[in-house]
């Protein structure tokens, strides 16, 4: 690791760690290089163990949306795509009637379908109709697609409460079956993680496929948008700095 610069020192003191990363390896300099050695695993429980279940919802803007779920306890990926149109094939440039939505896969022997429906409603505005704050657009509407009867039923049972809450505004949500999911194009997908390329850096530049499945790119897509839970966050910039202090073997290219 290059020895720090009056300059890097000052950098380092005033901004955040993630910050202060993409100001050493980001920016040019001709001496600071690094090189990651190995790629970083996270097991999770595997699609093929048949423990894992599938959520899908329509909150706003994807980019957001994905963000919101990946650093969640018990989440094994996330994936961003449309859903709840007539339209077959939707592109980001040609929508149609679909929404844009997340997928979320996640393991219900740690975290609950009604929870992740608390997640959920906390992380949007389900009263304001076809839009989220400056997103204005049918795309942008509040739903809640289901797999069966067990989620229709907890779905209804956690809008209700929702209502209840404030009865002078009518919930927008609606909740409707799941028919298909087309999954976005690739450069939508962990699209908070993709604006740090150091980021990528440090889990190997996975290939796009690799990304998409990945736990830990859920995870720091999430950790990119600070919306990890507060411990989560700070344990994530703590293995950062230690990255910072400890340092890699140096090379000339990455």
């Amino acid at each position: 690791m290059p020895s720090l610069t009056a300059h890097d020192r000052h950098l380092r003191h005033h901004l955040t760690p993630l910050l202060f990363l993409l100001s050493l390896f980001l920016l040019p300099h001709p001496t600071h290089s690094i090189r990651i050695p190995d790629r970083i695993s996270d097991p999770q429980p595997s699609a093929e163990s048949g423990s894992l279940r599938t959520a899908v919802f329509a909150l706003g803007s994807f980019w957001r949306s994905e963000a919101v779920f990946g650093c969640l306890d018990g989440v094994a990926r996330t994936a961003v795509g449309y859903a709840g149109g007539s339209r077959g094939s939707p592109e980001y440039r040609s929508l149609g009637d679909h929404a844009e939505c997340v997928q979320i896969v996640y393991d219900p022997r740690v975290i609950s379908y009604r929870q992740i429906l608390e997640v959920f409603w906390s992380s949007h505005d389900s009263r304001q109709v076809f839009g989220q704050g400056p997103d204005v657009g049918s795309q942008y509407r509040s739903i809640i697609f289901t797999n069966g009867t067990e989620e229709s039923r907890l779905a209804a049972i956690s809008k209700e409460r929702e209502q209840t809450k404030l009865k002078s505004s009518i919930v927008t949500t609606k909740i409707q079956p799941l028919e298909t999911f087309y999954p976005a194009e690739p450069e939508h997908q962990k699209f908070e993680l993709k604006r740090y390329p150091f980021l990528l850096q440090l889990i190997g530049n996975l290939p796009e496929e690799e990304l998409e499945v990945s736990t830990l790119a859920s995870k720091l897509n999430s950790f990119a948008a600070e919306l990890c839970p507060p411990r989560v966050q700070r344990h994530i910039d703590g293995k950062i700095n230690d990255i910072v202090r400890k340092g890699w073997p140096l090379l000339r290219d990455i």
